[in-house]
């Protein structure tokens, strides 16, 4: 028999540490991360911020946030339910609906900061490049970098439809047109046009009208809440005019809903747990109640 070397024995298993929480439940890329937090050592405690994208199955989330050795702080943050109250009631997970929720983020990030009377950004929206320059005797813009998570960094991917919001918004994000829409890699060319139809919709539009001419019963089956809303393909892009005048017009977050004082206390499904105080005087008390019945048994 050929000898076998043990390769996993006492030794490794004694210096074996275990992988960060998130690694380990596939949460988090600590590469990625480390890069996007690493911050000069001259620049001493100064935040650097990120502009942290997430996409779920109802839902787009905007966040710009910090990190420090206790954890993430989060500055302020913009989600595509909120879309309803700028007029945009359903397709709260397209393209469109992610420049949305990057514009309403930005202003609402300049708006906390004091700066949204000196960058606008722009309302210009053509799908091309736009930078937002500093302007001469005032602070410089709100300069943070794209966190896309786990998510595929594809041509046409909506996490850059929030990134393009953000930058027409009026905030600084080092990028390139390399990843939107309208970009061809064997030409190597980008086409500003097509991007500009993806931010208004105009590619969902297109597939209605040719769905509802090829199939109108998958078309009354796949846009039922929109027939029923009255949304017509040809609306779209006035329908995110609209939408984008209104955030600018207030991009604040709405006040939350003060809870009333006769309302039903939530239902607990475990028990509440005890003071440190009150534990020891729950001991303490079965301790005397111990010691009790062992007196009463001794006297008779």
């Amino acid at each position: 028999m050929a000898f076998v070397k043990v390769v996993k024995n006492k030794a490794y298993f004694k210096r074996y540490q275990v992988k960060s929480k998130r690694r380990r439940q596939g949460k988090t890329d600590f590469y990625a991360r480390h890069a996007l937090i690493h911050q000069d050592k001259n620049k001493y405690n100064t935040p650097k911020y990120r502009l942290i994208v997430r996409i779920t199955n109802k839902d787009i989330i905007c966040q710009i946030a910090y990190a420090r050795i206790e954890g993430d702080y989060i500055v302020t943050s913009a989600y595509a339910h909120e879309l309803p109250r700028y007029g945009v009631k359903l397709g709260l997970t397209n393209y469109a609906a992610a420049y949305c929720t990057g514009l309403l983020l930005a202003r609402r990030t300049l708006q906390k900061h004091k700066l949204d009377g000196i960058y606008k950004g722009t309302t210009d929206i053509t799908g091309g490049e736009f930078e937002n320059e500093p302007v001469d005797g005032q602070k410089r813009p709100f300069r943070c970098y794209l966190d896309v998570g786990l998510a595929r960094t594809t041509t046409g991917a909506k996490v850059f439809g929030a990134l393009k919001g953000a930058v027409d918004g009026g905030l600084d994000i080092p990028h390139s047109t390399r990843r939107f829409p309208g970009y061809s890699r064997e030409g190597k060319k980008f086409n500003a046009d097509v991007h500009r139809q993806h931010i208004f919709g105009s590619h969902v539009a297109n597939y209605m009208t040719s769905l509802k001419e090829e199939n109108p019963d998958a078309y009354a089956k796949q846009f039922s809440r929109f027939v029923r809303a009255g949304i017509a393909p040809t609306s779209f892009e006035a329908l995110y005019k609209a939408a984008h005048a209104a955030i600018r017009a207030d991009p604040s977050p709405s006040p939350r809903k003060e809870k009333k004082a006769d309302a039903p206390k939530a239902k607990r499904w475990n028990k509440v747990r005890l003071a440190r105080s009150s534990r020891k005087n729950r001991v303490q008390q079965r301790k005397t109640d111990y010691l009790k019945s062992l007196q009463s048994g001794d006297a008779e």
